[in-house]
């Protein structure tokens, strides 16, 4: 009796090269994948004057103390339909206009800088047709940017405390 030998296919015809092959495919093509998004995309969180902005914390604060020295303190209101209304506790500038800018946490693509107009003593109005719900870091300046209140919003938020605000008994 003579043996036969099974008839075997070409390497090609089976699933196994094909399945041990598929995982470094897959790891390789994805490789690929994220090397174009980090080429085509910008890093917005690294500034390129990281040295300059670290000096300039010092002047930044001293506008913060300075707002705090003539009392300002405010708050905002976003509403629904894209208006702004900032509202000053106590004291308030003697200025026909204010900026406000929204800071974007990690795009800074995606920041605005708005005109707000004041409508009354103590109030400003201003407008912002795409005002995204996301989180949003805010800056409210004079002018002559020699003091300043900040605040951050966030979703879901219906008023926003810009500056000192003083404790309540």
């Amino acid at each position: 009796m003579s043996a036969s030998t099974p008839a075997t296919n070409p390497w090609y015809r089976e699933p196994w090269p094909w399945l041990l092959m598929a995982g470094p495919a897959i790891v390789v093509v994805a490789g690929f994948i994220t090397l174009g998004l980090a080429i085509h995309s910008s890093d917005g969180l690294v500034a390129d004057d990281y040295y300059k902005e670290g000096k300039a914390i010092n002047m930044t604060i001293s506008r913060d103390q300075r707002a705090q020295e003539l009392g300002y303190a405010a708050s905002l209101t976003p509403s629904t339909d894209g208006r702004i209304l900032l509202s000053f506790a106590a004291s308030s500038p003697n200025t026909a206009q204010l900026q406000l800018t929204l800071h974007h946490p990690t795009r800074a693509g995606s920041d605005h800088v708005l005109q707000l107009v004041r409508t009354t003593p103590g109030t400003y109005l201003g407008s912002l047709a795409d005002f995204s719900r996301s989180r949003w870091g805010m800056t409210i300046e004079d002018g002559t940017r020699t003091w300043r209140l900040t605040g951050s919003w966030n979703p879901g938020d219906t008023r926003v405390a810009l500056g000192h605000q003083p404790v309540k008994p």
